[in-house]
């Protein structure tokens, strides 16, 4: 009993010390990275078709407790992912008391860049917008569909409608430009965090963390954009 608690508490030690908060932000920002990419593919879906969108989102809908689940796992994720990332920031505040009047990248092998100066104020931003994204289409309006004789909710209906606004569609462009920003900084961070990267690999994994937050950002701005300006089945 003794020997558990020992190991409990040096377990509870490791995850409280700076490397262990910065391995388990690493983790859980790869996690949410997975999810957002996986996110992104499902909205591009409705080019295809609105009954092709709506099964899609009817066939998730059918896993009952299995989605209740899944969500709230991924909202411990995110919660702990964002706890972390404000605790980390104010250490590090706290531990430089001098603030520097101009930043500015230091160049090679640094990575500092507008992206990872600013993964406080894009994960925050994040953190808002996720919350008005829910109330919109998970919680918005419901509206009904069948297909193929199936009734299920018409939520393409209701993005093609919440995207035919302007306020909504272009802070969602802007909101999804700081995704990019944040996913660009934070893919090559989570790895370096778990001790992953060699000098080589490090530059290696960020160029590909340019381009894989550059089409996740991309991915997420053609359906509004498309939408808005009545592109989306004009083909």
């Amino acid at each position: 009993m003794m020997n558990v608690t020992k190991e409990r508490l040096r377990i509870w030690n490791f995850f409280y010390s700076s490397v262990g908060k910065k391995l388990l932000t690493g983790i859980t920002g790869l996690g949410l990275t997975l999810f957002v990419g996986v996110h992104m593919l499902g909205n591009l879906v409705l080019f295809a078709s609105p009954d092709a969108y709506n099964q899609l989102a009817h066939f998730i809908n059918s896993w009952g407790i299995l989605l209740f689940l899944f969500e709230i796992f991924l909202l411990g994720i995110v919660i702990i992912h964002a706890w972390l990332g404000i605790v980390i920031r104010i250490k590090s505040e706290r531990s430089r008391p001098i603030k520097y009047k101009m930043l500015k990248s230091a160049g090679e092998p640094s990575k500092q860049s507008l992206s990872s100066r600013s993964m406080i104020v894009t994960g925050l931003v994040l953190l808002v917008f996720l919350v008005f994204h829910l109330s919109s289409f998970k919680f918005g309006t419901y509206y009904s569909t069948s297909v193929n004789g199936v009734v299920m909710r018409d939520l393409a209906k209701l993005v093609i409608e919440t995207f035919r606004n302007p306020v909504y569609t272009f802070g969602y462009l802007g909101v999804m430009i700081l995704l990019g920003l944040h996913l660009r900084h934070g893919f090559w961070s989570a790895w370096q965090s778990l001790g992953l990267l060699s000098s080589t690999w490090s530059s290696v994994v960020y160029i590909i963390a340019f381009f894989l937050a550059s089409l996740i950002a991309i991915g997420f701005l053609v359906l509004p954009l498309a939408i808005f300006f009545d592109l989306l089945y004009a083909i």
